[in-house]
């Protein structure tokens, strides 16, 4: 997230027409109380990061049970990827009406009501054994995952100063990715260990203790702020139609959006549902060579997270230079792997691409940069929901794509994929990579044109 130099003070001979359309953001964010830091601050990130924590954990459980969940079902790979696909697009399609609530009922009633849904949805999907139930409870699940993170950064934008909040949109990433190793670790081993309905069952137990916790420690922002970011005078609360189409209007919101699709997408799609199945069936590896590549693309996010999160911090001017490095870095090492000849790549170049891979979530932060740093305070959830959107885009387009390859690629009568097929279902992924760039090359021009 950028850091904007310090406001000056509003002027009365703005324009009409712009104060009809809200205040600049430096001029807002003059207006709203500097928040203090400190360890009550980070007390209350930490009760809401562990929302986080446990929707990544619900997010990505289906990522070490897709094999599992194909024979439990009886189903293939284009029916396998709907669940993950379902979820995705259940997240990026609220994205903007949690996103508007966040902005009018508040971060601490929007994350209770997602762990209340993500706890139903899991634990609908743990005693479900027919297809149709379950892909209902992963919609739930969904639905209540998409009110963690925009929740989350609106706590931390509340209760820490601006030239802070890059770092902690970074850490709470990062923190969430602990979640992904749970996942890697923890509960691929109790699915072997425990079962299919106790393992899920016990994670949608979860769900009590940490709404209790929010409901009993959370405090959405600091003593003596008032209980919503101020509305402008000016021009009061716009209608609903009106802040989307304002928050759309914005070059900065959609470089954000664009900006997020194209990195989030590929770590994405390969850590919800393909990425096991490509490791065990197209390379030959075995389940815990397999999750121990899984759990390197975990570390690795979480050690870029704190790298972006400082130069971001630091410099606002970084966040396209580190954008295309990542894009590129990413492209480079997919185009090799694919290439490979046999498409059986060697080992060492596996463990480079989950490296690799690893920057593309905390990348994506970036993008939500753009959207708070390029709007007023009483939009900016309206805004991170619509950047927010992006990178489940990619991930639900680049989870369909491949699905959809590999069965048209399978061999008649072969229960499982092959090298060759994961090879040519795998560069789908590319498509999404060129449309993504191309949009952000666009875009950042409006943006320099509009001095952001």
């Amino acid at each position: 997230m950028s850091v904007d130099p310090a406001p000056a003070a509003p002027s009365l001979s703005v324009p009409a027409p712009r104060a009809a359309a809200g205040l600049r953001t430096a001029e807002l964010r003059a207006a709203v109380p500097h928040p203090p830091g400190g360890r009550a601050a980070w007390f209350a990130w930490a009760v809401g990061v562990s929302v986080y924590v446990l929707a990544v954990v619900h997010r990505t459980s289906l990522g070490v049970a897709g094999l599992d969940a194909a024979a439990r079902f009886g189903i293939g790979a284009s029916a396998l990827s709907t669940f993950s696909i379902l979820q995705v697009l259940v997240y990026a399609g609220m994205q903007i009406p949690v996103g508007l609530l966040v902005d009018r009922i508040g971060p601490r009633r929007v994350l209770l009501l997602g762990v209340a849904l993500m706890s139903a949805g899991q634990l609908a999907f743990a005693f479900s054994t027919a297809f149709a139930p379950a892909l209902a409870s992963r919609a739930v699940l969904g639905c209540g995952d998409a009110m963690t993170f925009i929740s989350v950064l609106r706590i931390a934008a509340r209760w820490f100063p601006a030239a802070r909040n890059p770092f902690v949109a970074q850490l709470t990433g990062l923190v969430g990715t602990g979640g992904n190793l749970f996942t890697t670790v923890v509960l691929a081993q109790a699915l072997h260990t425990a079962g299919w309905s106790t393992t899920f069952g016990a994670i949608a137990a979860t769900g009590v203790l940490v709404f209790v916790a929010v409901l009993a420690l959370l405090r959405e922002a600091p003593p003596g702020a008032p209980a919503s970011v101020p509305v402008p005078p000016q021009g009061g609360r716009l209608p609903v139609g009106r802040q989307i189409r304002a928050a759309w209007s914005e070059p900065g919101t959609r470089l954000g959006m664009w900006v997020h699709f194209t990195t989030a997408f590929p770590a994405s799609a390969f850590g919800l549902l393909w990425g096991l199945p490509y490791l065990v069936e197209g390379q030959g590896m075995s389940r815990a060579g397999a999750g121990g590549l899984l759990s390197l693309l975990v570390l690795s996010s979480m050690a870029f997270g704190l790298l972006f999160g400082r130069l971001i911090s630091r410099s606002a001017a970084l966040r396209l230079p580190v954008t295309f490095t990542v894009l590129a870095a990413t492209a480079l090492c997919w185009t090799v792997t694919l290439a490979w000849p046999q498409g059986r790549p060697p080992l060492w170049l596996l463990v480079v691409l989950v490296l690799v891979m690893g920057s593309n979530g905390p990348a994506s932060l970036i993008g939500l940069d753009y959207a708070r740093a390029h709007n007023p305070a009483e939009r900016m959830g309206t805004a991170s929901g619509i950047a927010n959107m992006g990178g489940f885009i990619g991930a639900m387009i680049t989870l369909l794509g491949i699905g959809v390859l590999l069965d048209a690629l399978a061999d008649p009568g072969s229960d499982s994929y092959g090298a060759h097929a994961y090879q040519l279902a795998f560069c789908f992924q590319l498509l999404p990579l060129l449309l993504g760039t191309a949009m952000i090359l666009r875009l950042r021009r409006k943006v320099a044109a509009a001095g952001g």
